[in-house]
């Protein structure tokens, strides 16, 4: 097996030769002269402050030059995309916020990680992106706001009413769901559907707890 610096050296050969470069051509590119070329394919340095800028020119993974990676690829995670496309990764958790009768919520079950448009998101909410989740809904209770199967983009940070009959996430004695409040002169919450045929529920002092409020949908049409 050949050791780091043999290794290094045949790897930068065989990217080199991969894409139809000499050493003289390589040097050309990154600005430095044929010597300190030859001195990585060669095998003579331990180290190069040169290797990233070579891993570039010549498309490879950094990690695959160094030996520490079996392929030449560059990978890319989702986050990695996300930025390069100015998006931001928004988690998916299970559905457990229901529009309908509500479904357990002991925990919340990410689904996955759904990607948004940065400056769209900065369009419904002036909060943090770590702030926000999505969840679909199940059921017709707040239709024809909400339909079955919409993304409810919910904000974290927003988890006081502070207006009427706005739309939040919450749960409810061990359900979640999504559904308009409005408080009572009480000091209790009311719970309504947009449904008319679905009766509003009161939910006692601290029998609810907001998760936070439905700022966006997603809908497929």
């Amino acid at each position: 097996m050949a050791g780091g610096d043999d290794l290094i050296a045949q790897r930068v050969r065989e990217a080199m030769s991969g894409a139809d470069l000499d050493q003289s051509a390589l040097a050309r590119r990154l600005g430095v002269t044929p010597g300190a070329i030859n001195q990585i394919v060669s095998g003579r340095t331990r180290q190069s402050r040169l290797l990233p800028d070579i891993a570039r020119e010549l498309n490879v993974s950094l990690e695959w030059l160094k030996g520490r990676s079996a392929t030449p690829q560059i990978e890319f995670s989702a986050g990695d995309i996300a930025d390069q496309l100015d998006a931001v990764l928004i988690p998916e958790v299970q559905v457990g916020l229901s529009m309908g009768g509500g479904s357990a919520v002991e925990d919340w079950p990410l689904v996955q990680m759904v990607p948004f448009s940065r400056s769209w998101l900065q369009t419904l909410t002036r909060s943090a992106p770590d702030q926000l989740m999505v969840a679909r809904g199940e059921g017709d209770s707040m239709m024809p706001t909400i339909l079955d199967g919409d993304l409810a983009i919910i904000d974290r940070a927003q988890n006081t009413p502070r207006q009427q009959d706005r739309i939040w996430a919450l749960t409810y004695g061990g359900w979640g769901m999504i559904k308009r409040l409005r408080a009572l002169p009480d000091g209790n919450l009311q719970i309504n559907s947009d449904n008319q045929a679905v009766s509003p529920i009161t939910a006692y002092e601290g029998e609810a707890q907001i998760i936070g409020r439905v700022v966006g949908l997603v809908r497929r049409i």
